[in-house]
């Protein structure tokens, strides 16, 4: 059995073509006369139409700009990475010595290209019909739910590791206000660093104001970093 094999079992897709599942797992460091990066461009492409899709279908209350932003918390590094470790793609990726010892398997960056070449490359020999549901399952496996509150989750995160870094404390948010009714509930939350009250946000729960708050005042401290 090819080293490859059980990798396609798990993507349960079988390449006819095996020089582009090969291909596609073939790390630049590799040394090869082809590697994984023309690939990877398609498949960041295809993955943005396939997820923007399922998200403008999923949202139909949800303006361009929200939908934008639940898009880039499922395309990107982080994301792609998940779903990469969710197929043990790490164990399969053509690496050289050197990024073996480096940890290459492990890490983010070449995770995520390998699951954008892969995709890619699925694209390319079986078109959009096939891909699709590939990666739709995946989103499904690894995300319980998929909501407006599970997606927007590293703004709050992102926030609290530079406050922990720069102030030493992390953020804290007080509720200020609930109005409207149960079904359309708006929440006013306040976000503070200390004794310091930064801004207010609302949101139609108070994870959601919660990561507006956070995105608004992490804004702020990075341009204070410039």
């Amino acid at each position: 059995m090819k080293k490859y094999s059980y990798l396609e079992k798990c993507l349960d897709y079988q390449f006819n073509d095996k020089n582009l599942i090969i291909e596609a797992l073939t790390h630049k460091s590799f040394k090869k006369a082809y590697n994984n990066e023309r690939l990877e461009f398609l498949g960041d492409a295809v993955l943005n139409l396939i997820v923007g899709e399922f998200l403008f279908n999923r949202f139909p209350q949800s303006n361009e700009g929200d939908l934008s932003k639940i898009r880039a918390s499922l395309v990107n590094e982080k994301g792609f990475t998940k779903l990469a470790n969710a197929i043990n793609l790490g164990d399969y990726i053509f690496l050289s010595d050197a990024e073996e010892r480096n940890e290459g398997r492990k890490k983010a960056s070449i995770l995520s290209d390998a699951f954008e070449a892969i995709m890619g490359a699925i694209y390319i020999e079986a078109g959009l019909i096939i891909l699709k549901p590939i990666i739709l399952d995946l989103l499904d496996k690894n995300y319980e739910n998929i909501t407006l509150d599970t997606l927007f989750s590293d703004y709050k995160t992102a926030l609290q590791e530079v406050t922990q870094a720069k102030f030493g404390t992390i953020p804290t948010y007080k509720l200020e206000s609930a109005t409207g009714p149960d079904h359309l509930k708006i929440f006013e939350l306040s976000l503070w660093i200390g004794d310091k009250h930064y801004i207010n946000a609302k949101g139609k729960s108070k994870k959601l104001a919660q990561q507006a708050a956070a995105k608004i005042v992490l804004e702020q401290l990075k341009g204070e970093n410039r």
